[in-house]
C-alpha cells in the first residue's frame, strides 16, 4: 500500500491580491512562509520517501517544508499544476465579476461544462491530475509520497478518485492553504484516509478562514477590486481630490498642498503607461487610486509607486494590498524585481501596513518638503 499526502501550496500572491492565478507563476506571501513553517513542524516526525510538486514556484517553495528537512530531492511534475485559466490569468476576481459575472458564477459552481477562455475545463483538469498522481503512486509501491499541488486541482482529483458524479463536483469542500489530504493507493484504486486537514495552521495564519467567498452562510462577500485607467477627459478632479485628502490626513492642513505639482507628475506618468494613474472600483463605486511611475528607479530595476490610496469609507477593509497586487501585475512583466514607494515616518497606519506586507526602509528622501522614508519590497523570483 502506498501512502499519498496531497498538500495545497501556502498562501500565494493570488490568494492575497485576489487575482486569478492558475498557470501564472505567483510568489508565496509573508504569511505563506509562516504557514510553511507550521507545515514543516507537522511533518517533522512523519517518514516520507519522495516529494513531488507542480513545476510552479508557489508549490516548489511550499514543498521545501518536507524535502529540505528530510534531505530529499524535489521532483517536479507539470501534471500537478493548477487549472489553466487561459485569458483570465492574472485578472482580478473583481474584474471578471464586473465584465463576465455569469461565467465567473459557472466557474465558482464547478460547472462541468465550463471551460476557461483559451484554457482548461474541469474534465481536462481531472484527467490530467489523475494521470499524474497515478503515475507517481505507481512509481513508489509501498512507500510514502508527498505531493504539492493547488486548490482546484486537488478538488478535481478527489472528485475523480472518489467517483463523485459531475453534477456533485460543486459540493467538494475547499481547502485551506497548506491543508493536507491523505490517501492510500493499492495499485489500482485510491481510498481517502482524511481530507483537507489544516489543524497545523493557527487561526491567525489562516487564509481561507478569513475569507467569505467559499462560505454558504449568507455572510457578506469579500470585496474584490477591479481597475480602470484614469480618463484624462473626465477624472483629473477626482485624482486631485484624492491627493488633497491624503495629504491633509497625513501632513495636516498647515503644510501647503501642491496640487499643480502632483497633477503635472501624474500626467507624465499616464503618458508613460496606460496604468500610470489607475482607478480602483468595488462594484461600481470608487475604492481607491493607484499611481505608477516606471521611469524613476528604473536603473535599479524597481517599479515606483508615487500614490497608493484607499477612499476613507473603504479603509480598514484590507483593500490596500490589492492595490499593491495591481502594481506587481504592471511592473513584473516589465522585468522589475522590486517595488519602491515613499511614506512619512509619522504616518503610523501606513507604516504598519507596508511593514506587514514585506516593505522595508532602504533610505530617506532628500530635498523633500516633508520627511519621507523610501520603502522597498522584493517581487522577483529567488533561485
Amino acid at each position: 500500500m502506498t501512502t499519498i499526502y496531497l498538500i495545497r501550496h501556502a498562501e500565494a500572491e493570488g490568494n492575497l491580491y485576489r487575482r486569478i492565478h492558475g498557470w501564472y507563476n505567483s510568489l508565496i506571501t509573508e504569511n505563506g512562509f509562516a504557514q510553511i513553517a507550521a507545515l514543516e513542524e507537522r511533518f517533522r516526525d512523519i517518514p516520507v520517501d519522495a516529494v513531488y510538486s507542480s513545476d510552479l514556484y508557489r508549490t516548489k517553495t511550499t514543498a521545501r517544508a518536507v524535502y529540505v528537512p528530510k534531505g530529499l530531492e524535489l521532483h517536479t511534475h507539470p501534471g500537478l499544476r493548477e487549472m489553466n485559466l487561459g485569458d483570465w490569468e492574472d485578472m482580478t476576481f473583481g474584474f471578471v465579476r464586473h465584465y463576465w459575472p455569469e461565467e465567473l458564477a459557472r466557474f465558482n459552481a464547478t460547472d462541468p461544462d465550463w471551460t476557461a477562455p483559451n484554457g482548461e475545463g474541469f474534465y481536462q483538469l481531472g484527467d490530467r491530475m489523475e494521470r499524474a498522481v497515478r503515475e507517481i503512486a505507481l512509481a513508489h509501491p509501498g512507500q510514502t509520497v508527498a505531493l504539492f499541488s493547488h486548490g482546484t486541482a486537488i478538488r478535481q482529483f478527489l472528485a475523480r478518485a472518489g467517483r463523485i458524479p459531475p453534477e456533485e463536483w460543486g459540493g467538494q469542500p475547499h481547502s485551506e492553504n497548506t491543508a493536507v489530504t491523505c490517501l492510500a493507493f493499492n495499485g489500482e484504486d485510491f481510498s481517502l484516509v482524511y481530507q483537507s486537514d489544516s489543524s497545523h495552521v493557527p487561526e491567525e495564519l489562516a487564509t481561507l478562514g478569513k475569507q467569505q467567498w467559499w462560505r454558504k452562510s449568507g455572510k457578506a462577500e469579500d470585496v474584490n477590486l477591479w481597475y480602470s485607467p484614469l480618463d484624462p477627459a473626465r477624472d483629473w478632479d477626482l485624482y486631485l481630490e484624492a491627493r488633497r485628502e491624503a495629504w491633509v490626513t497625513t501632513h495636516g492642513p498647515d503644510v501647503p498642498f501642491d496640487g499643480d505639482g502632483f497633477l503635472g507628475h501624474a500626467k507624465k506618468n499616464l503618458s508613460r503607461t496606460p496604468w500610470g494613474v489607475t482607478l480602483a472600483f468595488a462594484g461600481e463605486a470608487l475604492a481607491g487610486v493607484l499611481e505608477l511611475d516606471p521611469s524613476r528607479y528604473a536603473g535599479d530595476n524597481a517599479g515606483y509607486i508615487p500614490f497608493c490610496y484607499i477612499v476613507p469609507e473603504r479603509r480598514g477593509q484590507n483593500l490596500g494590498i490589492q492595490l499593491i497586487g495591481q502594481a506587481v501585475s504592471v511592473y513584473r512583466p516589465m522585468g522589475r524585481d522590486r517595488l519602491r514607494l515613499r511614506c512619512a515616518p509619522y504616518n503610523d497606519r501606513a507604516q504598519r501596513f507596508y511593514k506587514k506586507y514585506g516593505f522595508t526602509k532602504i533610505g530617506d528622501e532628500e530635498n523633500s518638503r516633508v520627511p519621507l522614508e523610501i520603502l522597498e519590497k522584493y517581487i522577483g523570483y529567488e533561485c
